[in-house]
């Protein structure tokens, strides 16, 4: 086996990542392979990754597109080194250049109500009305709903069962409109669902809907309800971060609903500033108030 049907084998099996991940590593690593050129990976050193860094910033990748590629040298080395006798892991040490961080846009929550007020029996819109008031409701990835089955679902509950990345679980609570606009859905779902499929969400053909098809169907309404701005699910999942915290201020609790490994991914994601932060410490923490 080469080193990358390996590398992939360990990416799946052991890591436990996706596919999607998989290749997005993968793929790292062939530009990795490209830029070494006639060098064998072996005798690649620090100063030589360094040098491809340079070279691909000089070409336009930004410090997030660098810092996911180092990622992927990184763990490839960690494998060479495990498992094909490589003497060290140049990567270790590199670090990619700092950029600007972009927060996502939110809606207002009059936005948001507007962007959902969707008023039809059309058995499609039934089905985006019942997607986006998920999405808003419960803060999911746009993977995490195109692969949610029906078991996953608990519409007297009011929970959705989420599988995140990493492969972690998590469960989130749904709000009533969402459970409303799901329930509706549920029952028009029955009547052109292919024999034993159990996506909660499909396509035209009865089949599983498509992430790009989910893309399209939110952009699309975005225009027809004539929303100042492109709308996509990611605006949605930030929106639902954003309205959550400034209503509660549970930091950890709006992490945990994400899915965030990190609660500082949860404060770029959120936009939350030193300001805000200083007065949630001030109210809850015993040692902050002045006597």
């Amino acid at each position: 086996m080469s080193p990358l049907e390996g590398y992939r084998s360990h990416l799946l099996n052991e890591k436990r990542l996706s596919r999607l991940t998989c290749e997005n590593y993968l793929r790292d690593v062939n530009t990795l392979i490209e830029l070494a050129g006639e060098v064998p990976l072996s005798e690649l050193k620090t100063q030589h990754l360094r040098h491809f860094v340079a070279k691909l910033h000089a070409r336009g990748l930004g410090g997030r597109s660098l810092a996911r590629m180092l990622s992927a040298w990184r763990s490839f080395f960690s494998y060479l080194v495990r498992d094909h006798g490589h003497e060290q892991n140049p990567a270790a040490s590199l670090r990619p250049p700092k950029s600007p961080k972009n927060l996502p846009e939110a809606l207002s929550p009059d936005e948001a109500n507007r962007f959902l007020s969707i008023d039809s029996d059309d058995v499609l819109a039934l089905r985006d009305k019942a997607m986006f008031e998920l999405f808003y409701s419960s803060g999911l990835r746009l993977s995490e709903l195109k692969q949610l089955r029906l078991g996953d679902i608990d519409l007297k509950d009011g929970t959705v069962r989420v599988t995140g990345k990493g492969n972690k679980t998590r469960v989130v609570p749904v709000g009533k409109m969402a459970i409303d606009a799901i329930d509706h859905w549920m029952k028009e779902r029955e009547k052109f669902a292919k024999d034993g499929e159990g996506a909660l969400f499909l396509g035209r053909g009865g089949r599983p809907i498509g992430q790009r098809a989910i893309q399209y169907r939110i952009s699309e309404w975005g225009v027809k309800q004539g929303m100042p701005q492109h709308v996509h699910p990611h605006m949605l999942r930030h929106s639902f971060a954003s309205h959550v915290l400034q209503s509660s201020g549970d930091l950890r609790a709006v992490q945990e609903m994400l899915g965030h490994a990190s609660i500082s991914t949860t404060q770029v994601y959120t936009h939350l500033d030193f300001q805000h932060l200083a007065k949630i410490y001030d109210a809850a923490h015993p040692r902050s108030k002045k006597k």
